[in-house]
């Protein structure tokens, strides 16, 4: 067996953030199929806010462990209720305001779950 780098993490990282872009490419693509501007409403901006707080908590996580100290763990505490709220919050505008189809926002919001289903079966085989 090998031993990761912190190189390899990083490359990691990089492809799976490049790699969401991706998938939401192609859910978008797919969405055109339906015709119907609220279902690529909805894939476009539920992927937008999973690839957004994706980044928002690697920042948020990142910053709590190069600063190991009781303070940040209570900082990202913090940043993950108001993560949270202001994730509630924007799909609830969606839903309510912009005129988005519910299971394709739903769709949206599955980018990076599917990109983490993806590398793991990848990395399993």
């Amino acid at each position: 067996m090998t031993k990761l780098t912190e190189k390899d993490d990083d490359r990691l990282l990089s492809a799976l953030a490049r790699r969401n872009w991706y998938i939401l490419a192609g859910l978008t693509l797919l969405s055109v199929v339906w015709q119907s501007m609220p279902v690529t409403k909805g894939v476009v901006a539920g992927g937008l806010l999973a690839i957004l707080a994706n980044g928002w908590r690697h920042r948020a996580l990142i910053k709590t462990l190069s600063n190991p100290t009781p303070g940040a763990a209570r900082g990202f505490q913090l940043s993950f209720i108001v993560r949270l709220a202001a994730l509630g919050a924007a799909i609830f505008l969606l839903l309510v305001k912009a005129d988005v189809h519910p299971l394709a926002l739903t769709a949206g919001l599955s980018v990076v779950v599917i990109n983490l289903l993806w590398t793991t079966v990848r990395r399993m085989f």
